[in-house]
């Protein structure tokens, strides 16, 4: 039995809804930014009524104002982190839980086949429908950008960098989704923990911006890969990147050692 081949049919359905709607998402956003920047005094106004805290929560700042354009890009592929971080948990948290929350690991385990290579798969199926997507919102992004900089000339090579954050933010989430999974006894709700390691994440990533302290910062990888910094500065926060590639590189063979002695429930 081809294992990946079976688990990317099944992902079909997920891959096209997540490569349609978190690109479609960024193009929304982006659309907006003509309209914000025809009436520049009004938009500086308002943020400059706003208390820097308020603004930190939502990743802005004064150093890359949000009426610019690679402000308000920065702003809008914030936002899109989020669905991107549920995806990648969502399938971290789904791929070795499936088998027992629907007791269909007897069939799978039968076959003449080891767990390394399921899990190995697996994995491999999962990182194919990630890729997809994160290829989709590159191109979208780029697209985006050339149809709607008018007058501007953003610093393109700050933007790539900040797309190729994509697959080491997707990665992260995906591993910790993985290592949770075959670390409890059941995933009874993988949309419901998905959800929850997106969104919590998140809201350590604006905490930790809102009270400048490292100690959020360095538990999610929201801040990691931070647009905002790397469009500034023109690099990764490499501090802060290298605690995710870690996370990646310990989740994974771990995942692997706790799935290869774990009592797989059946029936």
């Amino acid at each position: 039995m081809n294992i990946f081949k079976f688990e990317l049919g099944m992902m079909k359905k997920s891959i096209f809804l997540w490569t349609f709607f978190v690109p479609f998402g960024l193009v929304f956003y982006m659309l907006f930014f003509p309209m914000m920047q025809g009436d520049t005094e009004t938009f500086q106004s308002l943020m400059d009524s706003f208390p820097e805290e308020f603004l930190a929560f939502f990743g802005m700042s004064s150093e890359l104002p949000v009426f610019s354009l690679l402000g308000y890009f920065g702003l809008s592929f914030g936002m899109i982190q989020i669905p991107l971080a549920i995806q990648a948990s969502n399938y971290g948290f789904h791929i070795l839980s499936v088998e027992e929350r629907e007791l269909t690991a007897d069939f799978l385990l039968s076959k003449p086949i080891s767990r390394g290579k399921i899990l190995f798969s697996k994995y491999l199926a999962a990182l194919t429908s990630l890729t997809i997507v994160n290829i989709a919102v590159w191109i979208s992004s780029l697209l985006v950008l050339l149809v709607i900089k008018g007058d501007e000339s953003p610093n393109f090579t700050n933007v790539n960098l900040v797309l190729s954050t994509t697959v080491f933010f997707q990665l992260a989430f995906f591993s910790i989704g993985l290592l949770i999974s075959v670390s409890i006894k059941k995933v009874s709700s993988v949309l419901s923990f998905s959800m929850a390691l997106g969104f919590g994440m998140f809201l350590l990533s604006s905490f930790g911006s809102i009270l400048s302290s490292n100690i959020f910062k360095i538990l999610t990888p929201y801040s990691h890969f931070d647009p905002e910094y790397i469009l500034i500065n023109g690099h990764y926060d490499w501090r802060l990147a290298i605690i995710s590639i870690l996370i990646i590189i310990i989740s994974i063979p771990l995942s692997y050692f706790l799935y290869k002695n774990r009592n797989i429930a059946s029936l």
